[in-house]
């Protein structure tokens, strides 16, 4: 496993995360009540200091009521403004030195402000619904809110009865006691704070397809009147699990879960293990199907191999929508070369000011950065062919599984599976701007040579064509 922690600040949000030190764990547990919408919690949090001596350091938490506070036992010396929780230890903490913060919080969690609106904790007509993509982890729970700081996490929901709580991870343990019930979830894989999703509402429950031995667990949790178009509209992903456990190895977690909301979302949003549907995505006709691909895709591609930094989206969101060409391709669709350049056709008429490499915070989620990142791994694959092409996605993923990656890297990967330099390729489709030709060629099919195996609510920012 490759793990790359970023230097500094993150360049896009240099007010989240705290790069002096790395967790190890969260352990959470929370108490959420639907009516009034009221949150307490308590964390316990193991972390580690970094090359320097800590005589303080930040977490991220939204505008909650602070209890109690210790750091190794101690109690410190804290600040509580503007999302910031800066915490001076009662001792600083030695260069290297593993160090524990527990703390409570409570109070009304509700979205964090970000340029794309509210994004984080979001109360339903029934329910909640966390999605928290790229800077909304604060709005429910104290972090070291930067992608390329992985933990794992045991999270403890507890909420009226009535309610499920789905939140990515193998489900533990679920307790009643009276008139409430506690669902305890374990996500030992490296996780990004973003990608902690959770969703509390009036679900059934599905099995989607056969795990069979070996096979990914994969359950839906769906409102019941919605269960006959989801039946439908999720009845392929058993078989989107298989071509792509076959195009970019095993499934990087233990199991893997989908939620529809009542409401409907601008977007789905993909959490780790988990990926989040509102009821416009089910249909019963497949119109969404796309979607469903792409999601499932970001549990590789985002989730497992994620970003060093923000600077990075396209590696997330490029793969991903690639990932959609891939499933149209082998389930009798359009190919990836016609899709390649239905893609090409819409950016030719649009601005030409977007570098995948760094588009900038106020781009990092523009249409263009899904279509023109698709474009550029579609130029790789000409560029390789598609044995080297596919040996080459195989590798990424496995070799970076739980890990953190930037562009740069990907370019380095790239280069040792073709036969010629692709610098050029890289200029022009990932650190240029200008829409170069339409790269054709090497994408005759998508299998492998050699396998083995066959919102948000409604006014959510709209995050390209899909999360």
């Amino acid at each position: 496993m490759a793990v790359q922690q970023a230097a500094g600040p993150d360049p896009y949000f240099p007010g989240n995360g705290d790069p002096r030190y790395r967790v190890h764990r969260y352990e959470l547990a929370v108490d959420y009540r639907p009516g009034p919408n009221r949150l307490s919690g308590s964390a316990r949090i193991n972390a580690i200091a970094g090359r320097a001596a800590l005589s303080e350091f930040q977490l991220n938490l939204a505008d909650f009521k602070i209890g109690r506070l210790r750091v190794d036992g101690r109690q410190p010396h804290y600040t509580h403004r503007g999302g910031r929780l800066r915490i001076r230890p009662a001792k600083a903490v030695r260069a290297g030195a593993a160090f524990t913060v527990e703390m409570t919080w409570s109070g009304n969690p509700r979205p964090v402000n970000s340029p794309w609106g509210g994004i984080g904790f979001e109360e339903l007509t029934d329910g909640a619904l966390v999605a928290s993509q790229p800077v909304g982890a604060p709005s429910w729970y104290p972090c070291n809110d930067r992608p390329a700081d992985k933990a794992s996490y045991q999270i403890s929901v507890t909420t009226p009865s009535a309610y499920s709580v789905v939140a990515g991870g193998r489900l533990l343990t679920r307790t009643t006691k009276a008139s409430t019930t506690t669902w305890v979830y374990e996500q030992a894989a490296p996780t990004s704070s973003y990608l902690v999703g959770l969703s509390i509402g009036k679900y059934q429950t599905v099995l989607l397809g056969d795990p069979g031995i070996g096979g990914v667990p994969q359950h839906g949790h769906i409102p019941a009147d919605l269960l006959p178009r989801f039946s439908r509209d999720f009845a392929r992903q058993p078989r989107m699990m298989e071509l792509f456990e076959e195009l970019f190895g095993p499934y990087p977690f233990d199991e893997y879960a989908v939620v529809v909301t009542e409401e409907e979302l601008d977007v789905p949003v993909e959490a780790q293990g988990l990926s989040l549907f509102g009821a416009n995505h089910v249909d019963g006709a497949r119109g969404s199907e796309r979607l469903v691909a792409h999601e499932l895709a970001h549990q590789w591609f985002g989730n497992s191999v994620s970003i060093a930094d923000w600077r990075h989206i396209w590696l997330n969101e490029g793969l991903a929508k690639y990932a959609e060409w891939l499933w149209s391709e082998r389930s009798g669709g359009r190919s990836a070369q016609q899709h390649a350049g239905v893609a090409h056709r819409l950016l030719a008429g649009m601005a030409q000011d977007l570098r995948l490499a760094d588009p900038g915070r106020k781009l990092m989620f523009d249409d263009r950065l899904y279509e023109r990142g698709g474009l550029a791994v579609h130029a790789v694959r000409c560029a390789l062919g598609d044995e080297a092409f596919f040996r080459m996605l195989r590798g990424w993923a496995g070799q970076h599984r739980g890990g953190s990656v930037t562009t740069a890297m990907f370019s380095a990967h790239v280069s040792r599976f073709a036969a010629e330099p692709l610098d050029e390729v890289f200029d022009a489709w990932v650190y240029g701007a200008v829409l170069p030709p339409l790269p054709s060629g090497g994408s005759g099919s998508s299998r492998p040579s050699g396998s083995s195996r066959p919102s948000r609510p409604s006014g959510w920012f709209g995050k390209g064509a899909s999360g």
